[in-house]
């Protein structure tokens, strides 16, 4: 079987970020099937992925995946207007570059969204290859851009439910992260049950393992000067919905005990964040660019304790953070600042503690609990590992995404 993925965001080999996509395709190569895929050039922390200033590129990266890198504007991190008009550059070029170099014969389209836009290039070039259209949710959009104030426009409100809503109806089948987008998508837009599966988020066993079995930590930790630090780790964007604010006001909390807050990524919001910390003096929060997916499971292993952390908003309370199954697959204790079902997941597993989101004073209250015990933190690391091994290993995972895939071929 042949797969054409439309993501905006497909990383480059050894980028940081999401990597989900990355493993999919590199498990479903191995099994032996081929992945072509549209991506753009911008990244969702940062300006470029440094792969190239043309219009159009392509390349095969290390795990035999095929590359269509199309435009992206420039003004993606340039507030509202410019990441919108980001999100429709790549539209148009992502629908040229699928329609002008995708030209092999291909079983079927997969758009993967945040941002929907995407899914309008997946809908032409899908009905252009007459293939079926994949549409996978890992977010709910624009509910997630209109509860954290990004989004406010009525028109385009009403626009964006009216795209989503004539997607639901043309793709053939809809993948979601979390039992809580099936049952919005069930139980509020009416989409036919039948329609949609779920393959979530999930760890990858096949990096943390390897260095669960080979890492100097200890060694490690001496070169980033963490000695006797209890080190809470965050990793991810740092943008408006991330809202790592609470962070820095967590950390003016714990002035008085050896609890360092290492945050590494990048986002709209970082320079905003490092200045804030420079301004309240904060010396106990470390900031660290991003790094590879491989790289980083290096400074989870030297952490003692992970965060996910998001905006309080409804729309969040149904979301998986993806972070956490790293956090998972490296044997660390979660500190989880999301309420709704990652709470749950968390909570499930007894793999670490709920924090309420955007309150200080709670999150340091709960890391007090956590700094001096360390058979607490041994313990439910290892419920974490064992959890993610029984319920999100990302290979068993990815040849069930398959099997699915394989089927809507057949049918």
């Amino acid at each position: 079987m042949h797969i054409l993925l439309i993501h905006q965001y497909f990383l480059e080999d050894n980028g940081g970020g999401g990597s989900r996509w990355n493993e999919m395709s590199r498990i479903w190569v191995a099994e032996g099937h081929h992945v072509t895929v549209v991506a753009g050039t911008g990244h969702y922390m940062n300006q470029e992925t440094g792969v190239t200033k043309k219009f159009f590129a392509q390349n095969v990266n290390s795990n035999s995946v095929r590359i269509i890198r199309c435009h992206v504007s420039r003004r993606y991190h340039l507030g509202f207007a410019g990441r919108l008009w980001a999100y429709f550059s790549f539209t148009l070029s992502a629908t040229l570059g699928g329609i002008l170099y995708a030209r092999d014969r291909y079983d079927l389209v997969l758009v993967t969204s945040p941002p929907l836009l995407a899914g309008i290039a997946g809908l032409f070039i899908s009905r252009w290859k007459r293939i079926p259209l994949v549409l996978e949710i890992r977010d709910l959009w624009p509910e997630s851009a209109v509860d954290t104030g990004v989004l406010k426009n009525r028109f385009l409100i009403q626009m964006s439910y009216w795209l989503e809503n004539q997607l639901y109806k043309c793709v053939r089948l809809i993948n979601v992260l979390t039992p809580a987008f099936r049952e919005v998508l069930i139980q509020e837009k009416k989409v036919y049950p039948s329609k949609i599966i779920m393959v979530p988020n999930a760890a990858d066993f096949s990096l943390s393992e390897h260095y669960l079995q080979t890492f100097a930590r200890e060694a490690f930790r001496r070169e980033l000067k963490l000695e006797n630090k209890f080190v809470v780790i965050y990793v991810g964007a740092h943008g408006v919905a991330n809202h790592l604010i609470q962070i820095l006001e967590t950390a003016d909390l714990l002035r008085d005990t050896n609890v360092l807050f290492l945050l590494i990524g990048d986002g709209v919001q970082k320079r905003q964040l490092m200045e804030e910390a420079f301004r309240m003096q904060l010396n106990n929060v470390r900031f660290q660019d991003p790094v590879g997916k491989a790289e980083i499971f290096k400074y989870i292993l030297a952490a003692d304790a992970g965060t996910s952390v998001l905006k309080k908003a409804d729309t969040f309370k149904t979301i998986y953070s993806n972070k956490t199954f790293d956090y998972f697959s490296c044997k660390k204790p979660v500190l989880m600042a999301i309420d709704g079902i990652s709470r749950q997941l968390v909570e499930e597993a007894s793999a670490g503690i709920f924090v309420e989101p955007e309150n200080p004073a709670d999150f340091a209250f709960k890391i007090r609990q956590y700094k001096n015990d360390h058979t607490r933190c041994q313990a439910e690391g290892e419920n974490g590992y064992q959890f993610a091994r029984a319920h999100f290993d990302r290979e068993i995972l990815a040849k069930k995404y398959l099997e699915q895939l394989l089927a809507l071929r057949k049918g």
